[in-house]
Parts: structure tokens; sequence; C-alpha cells
């Protein structure tokens, strides 16, 4: 029997910006089960990260507040307890949700993973390398196992309890410590051996080497370029690991099907939210890059998808232009459940957006940075508003900045951060900037 109080599966993918899937306008990539979720749903056309890389990303959908305020990323402190306290999963296990986590965790909690299982009914993360070896010997996706302990969590849960499961794919991240070319560094579920074959991938859309040229020295040498080598530096190079990608994001597509048709079968569909999306962006090969890390809009912006099936809940075939962020998915969940959104959350819930409602205020900019002490990944902090984009990144120098008109330059081509006719303009994204950072960093 169904309850009143909605079943939420929240699926969290790696490394995929907002245009690769095919209701995103992709030509290639083949995804006709997120593609209908979102015919049937709201597609968040312009969805952002506060910070483009997982460690960040991922605290801050836990805990609905910015890198500068739980202040994790990678070589830093766990991300405190009291966010964990007010995180998503644990404020909904307290209200008599069964909570289950599948996947990636991707960060570090104040008391370890016993802390980390205790946020969960039921915890199983699983990491990289991709493939795993069975009992039998053959070797099984991590995608694939995803899908099956999903499966299992909802065979299992007692009927009439409301459940939020999170499966978080290490797809479609590549591996890292393999750099061959196709299946060694971007490891595909087998079942889709030869998808994309037959598929010529146009070169990246900023591909003119003029563009990375026209970089600062730091960000040319920054690992961004780096990993460019490992993966897009030669035409052979980048068709074999573009595929590869390509078929990595299939497979996401395909074990999400799977766990929608077990909700079918347990009668849940009608009472299950779905949600989809990306933990940061991905450059791959524009602007002479990889990776993610950057104030580029490559980097920052990443797919969502909300599928609420119930009567009213969702404008079906929508596509929302209000900016959203990841900051707002422990809201929007929360809100979701008909729970109360704690005060120290930073985001706000997306419900009223994807019902239609009169919304009378909404965010019109956001803070956004990158705080990883890492010497090849130069740090910033900026303000993306509606119609500008400003970067500061502090540690070069006297700093280095970034203003791009996103209204008449919306590819970031042309930095006017000294160009007199932006000084205005230049000087309130500097003051936004300061004054978001410091906000957030007083929590």
């Amino acid at each position: 029997m169904e309850t009143q109080r909605p079943n939420i599966v929240f699926f969290l993918i790696d490394d995929q910006r907002n245009d690769t899937f095919g209701c995103a306008g992709h030509p290639i990539v083949q995804t006709p089960v997120v593609d209908r979720l979102a015919a049937e749903g709201v597609r968040f056309e312009n969805m952002f990260v506060t910070s483009s890389i997982c460690a960040a990303s991922r605290a801050s959908i836990f805990t609905g507040v910015a890198e500068r305020t739980h202040g994790y990323t990678f070589a830093k402190p766990p991300v405190p307890s009291r966010f964990i306290e007010t995180s998503y999963p644990v404020l909904m296990g307290a209200a008599g949700y069964r909570t289950g986590f599948i996947g990636k965790f991707g960060i570090k909690v104040e008391g370890g993973e016993r802390t980390r299982d205790g946020m969960f009914d039921y915890c199983n993360v699983i990491n990289q390398p991709h493939f795993k070896k069975q009992r039998d010997g053959t070797q099984r996706h991590e995608t694939e196992i995803c899908g099956d302990h999903a499966i299992d969590f909802i065979d299992a849960n007692p009927e009439g309890t409301p459940f939020c499961l999170s499966v978080s794919f290490n797809a479609t991240h590549a591996a890292d410590d393999d750099k061959r070319p196709g299946i060694g560094h971007y490891p595909w579920p087998r079942a889709l051996d030869g998808m994309y074959d037959d598929v010529e991938v146009p070169e990246p859309r900023l591909a003119d080497p003029a563009i990375f040229d026209a970089h600062p020295d730091f960000l040319k040498h920054a690992m961004g370029r780096e990993r460019f080598f490992w993966r897009w530096d030669t035409p052979e190079k980048y068709q074999i690991n573009m595929r590869a990608y390509f078929r990595m994001i299939s497979g996401v597509d395909r074990v999400i099907g799977r766990v929608l048709d077990r909700l079918a079968s347990h009668g849940l569909a009608d009472n299950t939210v779905v949600i989809c999306m990306a933990d940061n962006g991905y450059y791959m090969g524009d602007r002479g890059f990889a990776g993610k890390w950057f104030h580029h809009e490559q980097s920052l912006r990443v797919p969502l998808i909300i599928h609420d099936p119930r009567p009213g809940a969702s404008r079906r075939g929508a596509v929302e232009s209000r900016m959203a962020l990841n900051t707002d998915m422990a809201a929007t969940m929360l809100d979701l459940a008909g729970l109360d959104v704690p005060a120290v959350h930073q985001g706000a819930s997306l419900a009223p957006l994807m019902r239609g409602d009169e919304v009378s205020e909404w965010r019109s900019d956001f803070f956004c940075e990158h705080l990883f002490d890492n010497p090849k990944i130069p740090k910033w902090e900026g303000a993306r508003s509606e119609d500008l984009k400003y970067a500061r990144y502090f540690e070069q120098g006297d700093g280095y900045e970034f203003l791009h008109d996103l209204r008449a330059d919306p590819d970031e081509l042309r930095n006017v951060a000294d160009d007199p006719a932006y000084k205005d303009r230049l000087d309130h994204m500097r003051h936004r900037t300061d004054e978001l950072r410091d906000r957030y960093a007083a929590v």
C-alpha cells in the first residue's frame, strides 16, 4: 500500500556536464530512460554546482551548505557533525523514512565510517575500480552493481514505509590510474560493447587553439591541461575516449531504467520522486582542458531532472530556466517529504518551481568557489549572476580576475575585467563575492 509521503530515489552521476543527455539536445548520447523522466517531469536547464569537484560538491548536496561553510574538500578535515546532523538523510531518517545509500560516498565526515554508516539504515559504499570480480570469477561493472543493490533495497522495503534511496555512481569518472584510451581510461559496462563505434564525434565546439592560448599561464599549466594530454590531445584518442565516455553515460541510463522497472513492479512508481543530477561539470576538451575545477560554464553547469509523478506535483515536460544549485537538493528532498528545512541550509526547495507556483523571489546570482589545496589546481572564488560571471584566482600574485559578460559573450571568450566600460559592474561583482563569501564563512 502507498503512503501519502512520497518515496525519493536520488541518482547522482560523476563528471557529467549539463548538455550530455539526449533530452538536453546532445546529438549522439542515447539516454532514453532519463529522457523519458524529463519528458514527464521537469528539466532544470540552469543547474549549477557551487564547487566543481566531487568532494566539496557532494558535501554540499548532503548538507545544503557551501564549501566555504562546511569546509570540506580533498585534504581538508571531515565535514563537522553539526552539518551532518542537519543533512537530508539524517533528518529524513528521524522522520520515519527508511534511508539508503549505494555507491560513491566521496566525502569524509566527523566520526569516520561509523558516523557515515549511521546516516543511513542501509549503506553500501562502492568505489573504483569500475570492474569488480564476482564469486564465479566474472567481472561486473560498478554501475551495474549499484543497480543490483538498489533493487535489493527496494525489494526489502517494508510495505507502507516511505524511503529515500541515494544511488551515487562512480561513472562517468575516468579511471585515472589507467591512461590507456577507451576501456582502460573510460571503462564502460561490457554489455555496451560496440555502441557508438560507427559514430564520428565532432571535435569540441571550443577547440580553436587561440581560445586556449588566451588563458593566463597559471591555467595553461594547471591540471586541466595536464589531463587534456591524458584524454583528448590527438584526434584518434579523442574519438576512442569520447565513445567510451558516452557508453558510460548510456550504461548509467540503463541501470536507472532497471531501478525504475523494479519500482513499477512493486506498485511504487506513482508515489516515487526520481531525481537525476551530476556532481560537477566536465570540459571534454573544450578550451583545451580536461576535468573540471575552473570557473567556466562547462565546469559549473550540470544536468538536473526531477520527475514527480503525483498529480499536480510537477509540470510535465517543463524546462525550468531559473537558477538551481547543488545546495538546493537537500532542501528539495526535505520539502518533498513534508519536512521543515533547517535555517542553516543555504539552498532553497525547488518544489515550487516544479509545480509552477508563483514564486515572488528567487535567486538572481550565487557564490561559487574552489578551495582544494593542490599546486596544480588554482584556488578561486566568485559569483555568477544572470548577466555576469566574476572569478578571482586569489593566490596568483596580487590576484587575477575574470569578468565575463554572459549576455554578449556566453562562451566566456573575452575577459572584460580590465575594460573601463565594465568598471561599475566589476566593482559590483567584487562586492557581491565578498559579501557572500563572508556570509557563508561566518556560519
